[in-house]
């Protein structure tokens, strides 16, 4: 038997029961070696029957004394009874409509027994146990993932066989070296004892080592995409200085902005293409750095593009751009859909002729008629909303363009490194000087009207603020839908003022229509979904309510309550929860503590684990079967660092030594990484 057999190589596994296994995902021997135990049953240590808990989980060791008749009950039920008994006492099994487990078990011999204990001080009682012999070497047993038709107990039996082929072949991936130096035990062990481990010791060593090799085979694989991604370029600038547009600014950058601006003017002038994310939190001054880079593609005789995911946003970015860049000389043009066709036909003939430097768009900027005279930067924002091959069109536009993507969405560096593997980061980690701090409070339900009363007295003062509801319509814990909600403050408690909805199910062009009424402060009340997560720049509204707010990501609200606090006036953000537990206090408060937006998304990651984040990502990760970013960042950073000094000797993985490593990177890949 080898690893790469079919799963019917194995005795006992016909055609009928291989397809059960298919569905799981597992085709060969060794998918079967890695589909690994989702959970264990601990038998290393029972406690004597009299010393059991009623109503909770217990594990026991017994001798069988009396297998008593079986009881039919009806038709399609029979109850199997058995008493058993240790030096403390006596318990009795029910077991229902097993006849399997009834006759497995012999009299006058020893068994341990895992299950719920009920009965009172006198009388113990066990139903339907799991059963292992009391001679049985292994006494932590694997509970597997299954399908219909399989049982535990075959899984076990048919991965004991699969585990033979380990011993007919070398399997190791990793250069010893790496192994010596992080203190990983073999793969031969490690497979072992994930699926039958000796002890506990024996269990965590199994994990490390299998947590490693899928944390380093990731990074191998991210960092060959992200290598192969600097491609050359045929927009190779020279290292001409931005001092003319710093000058022209009417506020100092931070240094955080000065930082990502040099490294991206760094990379544009390589001659291989920039490929790069600048990551910067709610209000840090993204575009000022999208700004310069535009700049410097200028002064080298370059046009720029920035694609935005909205029409409203993009609107904001072209009005921002043009403040930065017309006073240097550049001519700045927005396209969208809603351009009007001979407006559209302008715009383009004098993007060919390179009368326009920068363009701001949406997907109008890549339709086929779209073409410039001589692209060489690509810059998209909040790029998860843009498919890979929406980004590559506006790439071929241009002879291999520097690209620049601009998230507002903080990630702890070691997380952003694995789920944006394929760019460069600059982080921007300071918000601007005199920007005054979101002052947020966490209440319950009975402070709702309160909340209301001083959301009132803002409005008054001529502001705006938002009400951001968790859901649409009716359901789960019976939530007020939005468009309920709206409707019943809009009657009564805001009744005097203009309250407008918005909601995530309205057409495209109704969102970006009520989101400039509300910008141009036609609406003093927006109640909102959170589709205004990434949203435009109102520097009137100084308030938001987030209902249910323990139903959200710290994260997410912490992206919800950027909305506010974009101009020069105090904003408040007011949490606002029904469900008032510990941990529900607990995350809300960090809320009110900081306004870092790099803290709170590392909170994020302890308490919520990282499908947030990547569930951001449309062309994705793959997916882990044993690592967990959450739990396993020591192993994560060791992992980075042993991909990187592997790849710094070996930088396609085309040695002999690494041959299997460059394997088991196609393999998580799902294909050939292409390096040619």
């Amino acid at each position: 038997m080898k690893l790469e057999d079919k799963i019917n190589v194995i005795s006992g596994i016909g055609t009928k029961r291989a397809e059960m296994y298919n569905k799981l995902g597992i085709f060969t021997v060794k998918d079967l070696l890695y589909h690994f135990p989702r959970g264990y049953l601990d038998y290393t240590s029972p406690v004597p029957v009299m010393e059991t808990k009623p109503d909770e989980n217990s594990v026991v060791c017994v001798r069988i004394d009396k297998k008593m008749r079986p009881a039919f009950i009806r038709k399609g039920m029979t109850i199997y009874r058995v008493t058993a008994s240790d030096e403390s006492g006596t318990i009795l099994i029910t077991i229902y409509n097993s006849e399997y487990l009834y006759n497995s078990l012999e009299t006058d011999k020893e068994y341990i027994l895992y299950g719920k204990i009920t009965g009172n001080l006198l009388h113990r009682e066990i139903t339907s146990p799991y059963v292992l012999k009391a001679d049985e070497e292994c006494k932590i047993q694997p509970v597997y993932p299954l399908t219909e038709g399989l049982t535990q107990q075959m899984l076990r039996v048919t991965v004991k066989k699969a585990l033979k082929a380990l011993d007919n072949e070398i399997f190791e991936p990793i250069p010893k070296k790496y192994l010596l130096k992080n203190n990983l035990s073999s793969l031969v062990y490690s497979l072992s004892n994930i699926h039958f481990p000796k002890d506990t010791e024996a269990l965590t060593l199994a994990k490390n080592r299998l947590v490693f090799d899928e944390l380093l085979v990731l990074q191998l694989g991210m960092s060959l995409i992200k290598n192969h991604s600097h491609t050359e370029t045929g927009c190779v600038m020279k290292n001409l200085p931005v001092d003319e547009f710093y000058k022209s600014l009417p506020f100092e950058l931070t240094n955080a902005q000065k930082r990502s601006i040099d490294e991206c003017v760094g990379d544009m002038h390589k001659n291989t293409s920039m490929n790069r994310l600048v990551q910067g939190d709610v209000g840090s001054g993204k575009t000022v750095v999208a700004a310069a880079c535009s700049y410097f593609a200028y002064k080298n005789g370059y046009q720029t593009a920035l694609m935005a995911p909205t029409e409203i946003l993009a609107a904001q970015h072209y009005e921002t751009l043009k403040n930065f860049l017309e006073p240097l000389g550049l001519n700045v043009c927005l396209l969208t859909g809603s351009t009007t066709i001979k407006n559209k036909n302008e715009i383009k003939r004098r993007l060919v002729e390179g009368k326009y430097h920068v363009a701001v768009g949406t997907h109008a900027l890549i339709q086929s008629t779209t073409e410039f005279e001589n692209l060489g930067l690509v810059i998209t924002d909040e790029q998860h909303r843009f498919g890979v091959e929406q980004r590559a069109l506006l790439s071929n536009k241009g002879n291999n363009p520097h690209r620049l993507v601009m998230s507002a969405t903080p990630i702890p560096r070691t997380l952003a490194l694995m789920i944006y593997g394929d760019l460069d980061i600059s982080v921007i980690d300071e918000l601007p000087k005199g920007r005054k701090p979101i002052m947020t409070y966490a209440v319950t339900g009975k402070l709702r009207e309160r909340a209301y009363s001083f959301t009132k007295e803002q409005l008054d003062e001529g502001r705006q603020a938002y009400v951001v509801c968790p859901m649409i319509e009716e359901g789960e814990l019976d939530l007020k839908s939005v468009e309920k909600y709206a409707k019943e403050i809009s009657t009564k408690q805001f009744k005097n003022y203009r309250v407008g909805l918005l909601h995530g199910k309205m057409p495209s062009d109704k969102k970006d229509k009520i989101m400039l009424d509300f910008k141009e402060h036609k609406i003093d009340l927006l109640v909102c979904t959170t589709v205004v997560e990434v949203g435009v720049d109102v520097a009137n509204a100084t308030v938001m309510i987030i209902e249910n707010a323990e139903r959200f990501g710290l994260s997410q609200l912490h992206q919800l309550r950027g909305r506010v606090g974009r101009g020069e006036y105090q904003s408040h953000c007011i949490l606002v929860t029904d469900n008032v537990t510990e941990d529900s206090k607990n995350r809300l408060k960090i809320l009110s503590k900081t306004n870092d937006g790099f803290r709170i998304s590392e909170e994020d990651l302890k308490l919520r684990g990282p499908g947030d984040f990547f569930g951001q990502r449309q062309h994705g990760l793959p997916s882990l079967k044993i690592a967990d970013m959450a739990e396993n960042t020591k192993a994560l950073n060791i992992a980075q660092s042993c991909a990187k000094e592997i790849l710094s000797d070996d930088n396609k993985l085309s040695k002999n030594e690494n041959s299997q490593l460059r394997k088991l990177v196609d393999e998580l890949f799902d294909k050939k990484i292409d390096l040619n």
